[in-house]
This record gives structure tokens, sequence and C-alpha cells, in this order.
């Protein structure tokens, strides 16, 4: 009897120990698998600048649209508006922070899926966190349409005025300015004086430019899935944003004629055809069939 207590109680003990054994794996690998996105988040932030002269996708859009000596945007500029808040969703998905929501047996459209909060840690921008918590507190939600109207303010909903987002555009000058892309001036335009931010670091506007050059010219791929995710949203909404000339004008005729028709050949795109591709983001995407519908 008592031998085969002892059997017993070895066989649960065994048991336990390969239990939490199992356990132990499991942490670890979940552990290593938080690390590498981690890690995949932090090489995607690292790419290309210094830690100091790191845009996110408002601030090239924004940048784009500044005129360099005046300091501001097009005063006939009304689609940079929308633009910007749509960069953010697209900012937030390309961090992990948003998606859609699954689009089920009978696969809903982009622009009827509603945006989900996948993840509400901090991104380090005012804005940005801003914006996540609007969405992660937001029930029901919403879709990526609704939510690029109501970050603008444009809704005729009284009750959801408090999701604008205001004073965006001189947030993201501020920004800016912070990272020695810019300066602030005060201008007198006749009847009232004007903040403006002129370009103080010309090197980092070139860089961006250039960016946006070879993506179409040098550096063309003929493939929007094989192009780097947050190059191909920065060329299609600094189109919705009507900014995307300003990169191309310092082009020769016929490096400009080609750069616009590979330009075109982007925004005919069929959203929903691209979104269903291996690793499409999905949200991005909505935003681009949003601003095309």
């Amino acid at each position: 009897m008592t031998s085969l207590t002892q059997r017993t109680s070895g066989l649960v003990q065994r048991r336990t120990e390969a239990i939490r054994s199992a356990a132990a794996d499991k942490e670890r690998e979940s552990d290593g698998e938080e690390d590498e996105a981690r890690r995949g988040e932090e090489e995607d932030e690292d790419k290309g600048d210094s830690k100091e002269t790191r845009l996110t996708l408002m601030e090239e859009v924004l940048l784009l649209g500044l005129k360099d000596r005046e300091g501001y945007t097009s005063f006939w500029n009304d689609c940079i508006s929308s633009g910007l808040r749509g960069c953010m969703l697209v900012e937030l998905a390309l961090r992990g922070r948003l998606q859609l929501e699954a689009c089920g047996v009978r696969r809903k459209s982009l622009l009827s899926r509603k945006v989900i909060c996948k993840s509400d840690a901090p991104t380090g921008d005012v804005l940005l966190d801003e914006a996540l918590k609007h969405i992660k507190e937001t029930q029901p939600p919403e879709t990526v349409q609704s939510w690029i109207e109501l970050l603008s303010g444009e809704t005729w909903n009284p009750l959801k005025l408090h999701y604008q987002l205001r004073n965006v555009r001189e947030r993201l000058a501020k920004n800016l300015v912070e990272k020695g892309v810019l300066t602030t001036e005060k201008q007198n335009f006749l009847l009232f004086d004007m903040t403006t931010h002129p370009l103080t670091n010309s090197t980092i506007k070139q860089r961006l430019v250039k960016k946006v050059q070879d993506s179409v010219l040098e550096k063309w791929v003929n493939d929007p899935h094989r192009m780097d995710k947050r190059v191909l949203a920065l060329i299609l909404l600094a189109h919705s944003s009507d900014v995307l000339e300003n990169a191309f004008a310092p082009l020769q005729d016929d490096q400009y004629d080609l750069g616009m028709k590979r330009v075109h050949t982007l925004l005919e795109l069929e959203p929903e055809k691209e979104s269903a591709k291996p690793n499409a983001n999905e949200l991005m995407w909505a935003v681009v069939a949003a601003f095309t519908k």
C-alpha cells in the first residue's frame, strides 16, 4: 500500500512539474512575441531618421503643405484638415493601436466596418493619444468615415462636437518647432496678426521631398504591396490633403510626368481588393476609400 501511494504521489508530482514547465514555456513564448512586436515597432520608428527628426504622417503631410518662407498652408486648401485626421487613423493603425472589425462571412465593405481599439498603450504623441482615447471610449464603435468627420468637427450632431480635435495644424507646427524643423514668427496681415512657422531646417524638408519623389521614380516597384507601408500611406494621404503636388514641383518636366503617372496608378487601385491581399493594412485602405468614394 505504501509503495502504491509513493508511485501515485510521484506521478502527481511529475504531472504537476510538467504542467508548470509547459506554463513557463508558454509565458516565455508570449514574452518573446511581445518583445519581437516591440522591437518591430522600434525598428519601424527608427527607419531613416534620428530620434530628434522622426516625423509622424501628420507632420510630414503638414510639412509638405507649408510654404517654406511664409510658414503657413495655402488659404485655398480645404482638404488638409480632413486629410490630417485620416493621417492620425493610419498612424495609429501602423503603430498597432487600431484595426477594423472582422469582416464576417458576408464580408462587409471597408467603409461599413467599425474601427476597433487594438491597444491603448500611449504613443508618446499628444494628438495621437487624444484620438486613441476618443476611439477607445466610444460605444458603439464608429466607422473610418465617421471618425474623420468627428475628429474634424464636421458633424451636425451637437452631442458629438466634443470629439473634434482643435488647432491641429498649429499643434503639429509646434511639434515641428520642437524638433528643430520650423521656427515661430508673427506676421501682420493688415486686419490681424497671425502666428506663422517658416522653415528653418531645409535638410529635413528636402529629405522628405526626396523620399516622396524616389518612391515613384528611382525606387518604383510597380506593386503597392512591395512598397513601404508608411511611404505608400504618405503618398496617398498627401494627395488626399492636396499637398502632393508640392513634392513634385521641383522636378524636370519628364520626371514630373512620369512621377504623376505612377501616382495615378496608385490612386486608381481599388481599396476593397487591395485590403484583401496578404499583409495589407485594412484600416489604411479604408481611409483611402473614405477619401476616394
